[in-house]
């Protein structure tokens, strides 16, 4: 009898991804239709780690932060240690690889360049995205447009271990605030990654406001962000309990790994080449305990309560933005961004969330359309939504049971 061979999962989810990001550049080119994998078929794979609980070959991360904390730095930091197969924080030794680099922000040559020869990088192993070439101009990359001739690109270079994107707030051309065009926006992103089977690191910042609660849920946008992500780590400076500054870098968030843990860091500044200067990160010893802990104040433990809520009120206006939604989409969107069901269920009632039950039992939640309440309504609401709101109020029962 002759044995069935299975497919390699990775290999599948590679091929998957690269015809996504051709069938993108050319709409149209495939067939339509619902593509079907059956589960037999696949070949159970663990996941692949560029930096063992940190850093996953072929899926999205994001590293967020308050301003000042040095979130680039320590990025190209990582991408430093990739390019010459260096030690991580932990001691574990990195495969030695290729860096893609975007960023709207910096300029590579007197920023970025100087920061990754301060931290020892192999600057023939770093390639900048600096646009895209369109018939004879160069234009800026446009992530929507340019994805799989970066893809193209990559392969050429061959070895891509990791592409960090800064911001991450780059790649939406929408609102990034909005959850529907977050998600496909950042679509692209993870088919790169997942073809080139590299890590893609996406930068970004913590909203005002929130302190004390869930570190994964301050990143500014969407919480989209951060549900697409599957690890969100967080850096931030805190005081700590005799009186000094500590930087650390943590874990906010994983879905594929330990949730848990940091590394301090310090960052220095030092003269790579004589006349230039750059900052660099210098790690320091390992730290226990959920991101929540590490990076909160011990002189402000009393406001977490109050923090944690305000932090779930800013996910409440998000994520109802755009009108009625399933309270059961909630509640998983509110797990997926670390905002606990207790300050979720203070917030709504803060906010006075309209909480109606519909047909088969299914209860919605929306914000109240009143003025002055702060509820951040979104104006373009669909009248089908309207509708079946005032539906659903007249057929409602009076309370949701968490």
């Amino acid at each position: 009898m002759t044995a069935i061979t299975k497919p390699d999962w990775a290999k599948l989810d590679a091929d998957r991804a690269k015809q996504a990001l051709a069938a993108a550049a050319k709409p149209g080119s495939e067939a339509d239709g619902v593509v079907l994998t059956c589960a037999a078929s696949l070949k159970p794979a663990p996941v692949s780690w560029l930096w063992p609980d940190w850093l996953a070959q072929g899926k999205l991360h994001i590293l967020a932060g308050a301003p000042g904390q040095g979130k680039t730095t320590i990025a190209l930091a990582l991408a430093a240690t990739v390019t010459t197969g260096g030690y991580w924080p932990d001691g574990t030794r990195s495969a030695t690889g290729n860096v893609l680099i975007w960023s709207g922000e910096d300029d590579p040559a007197d920023t970025l360049l100087p920061r990754l020869l301060a931290m020892g990088a192999d600057a023939k192993r770093v390639h900048f995205i600096t646009g895209a070439r369109i018939g004879n101009e160069v234009l800026p990359f446009d992530p929507a447009r340019d994805m799989a001739q970066l893809l193209t690109q990559a392969e050429k270079i061959g070895d891509v271990r990791l592409l960090i994107v800064d911001p991450v707030v780059s790649a939406v051309a929408g609102d990034s605030h909005k959850n529907t065009e977050v998600r496909r926006a950042m679509q692209p992103l993870v088919d790169l990654g997942a073809a080139l089977n590299c890590a893609v690191l996406g930068i970004s910042h913590f909203s005002k406001g929130g302190a004390g609660g869930d570190p994964a849920s301050r990143v500014v946008g969407s919480i989209a962000f951060t549900a697409v992500a599957r690890v969100v780590l967080v850096a931030a400076k805190v005081h700590s309990e005799d009186g000094e500054d500590r930087r650390i870098l943590a874990r906010g968030k994983s879905n594929i790994g330990p949730d848990d843990g940091g590394f301090e860091y310090h960052i220095d500044q030092c003269e790579p080449i004589p006349g230039i200067q750059a900052s660099c990160i210098a790690w320091g010893q390992a730290v226990a305990g959920s991101a929540r802990e590490l990076l909160t104040d011990p002189t402000h433990q009393d406001a977490d309560d109050k923090s944690a809520v305000d932090a779930a009120a800013d996910f409440l206006r998000e994520v109802l933005a755009d009108g009625l939604v399933p309270s059961n989409t909630v509640k998983d969107e509110a797990k997926s961004a670390g905002v606990s069901l207790a300050s979720m269920r203070r917030a709504s009632e803060q906010l006075q969330v309209i909480k109606t039950k519909g047909a088969g039992g299914v209860w919605y939640w929306k914000l109240p359309h009143l003025k002055g309440q702060g509820a951040h309504v979104a104006q373009d609401a669909q009248p089908s939504n309207v509708e079946q709101v005032e539906h659903l109020e007249q057929h409602g029962q009076d309370c949701e049971v968490f």
